[in-house]
């Protein structure tokens, strides 16, 4: 009996901390984080314009996929060049450009694109999940998916989008047909 009393008790401890476990990830064990070389975390979000976009819709694509803020002094800096680099690639159906606002009020950066004449789309990231998905140190910080899905860079901090090496490592990836 004292046995059976045992057992019982070490099961009930084990699925107690299993439970506690379980609740700290949040995302059932998931833990899910975007790692260069592995498929990219998927995504579901809509744009200011309301408009659903799917990461398992742009199967097929290149994506660069850039966290941003208007608040943020470096993304101020960094987004003429992304609007550069997509007026460039305007042709290149196998290019998709996405940001996604980070810790920001949708209306504040509607304001800010117009104000500044850009044009990329801007995915809401409401509960900060897909940050919380990829891993997301600050802003900017930019992903970019191959044709495949595969995450294949992570770029922290301000990027010159529309310089050569960027437009080069771009055009080869979208290039890429394996």
């Amino acid at each position: 009996m004292k046995k059976k009393s045992i057992l019982l008790l070490f099961i009930f401890a084990i699925g107690v901390v299993s439970i506690i476990f379980l609740a700290k990830t949040k995302d059932g064990g998931k833990n899910e984080k975007a790692v260069v070389g592995l498929d990219a975390p998927i995504f579901n979000l809509r744009d200011l314009d309301n408009r659903t976009w799917r990461l398992s819709d742009l199967k097929g694509k290149v994506v660069l996929l850039n966290f941003w803020a208007s608040w943020c002094d470096s993304c101020k800096e960094e987004n003429p060049s992304l609007q550069k680099l997509i007026s460039a690639e305007k042709g290149n159906d196998n290019l998709v450009v996405l940001s996604v606002l980070y810790d920001d009020d949708p209306l504040r950066a509607r304001q800010y694109m117009k104000e500044n004449n850009l044009n990329f789309a801007v995915l809401i990231d409401h509960d900060g999940s897909i940050a919380g998905k990829y891993g997301i140190t600050g802003v900017p910080e930019t992903y970019i998916i191959d044709r495949r899905g595969t995450l294949k860079e992570k770029i922290i901090g301000p990027t010159q989008w529309d310089s050569p090496e960027m437009r080069g490592m771009i055009l080869k990836l979208t290039s890429d047909n394996s």
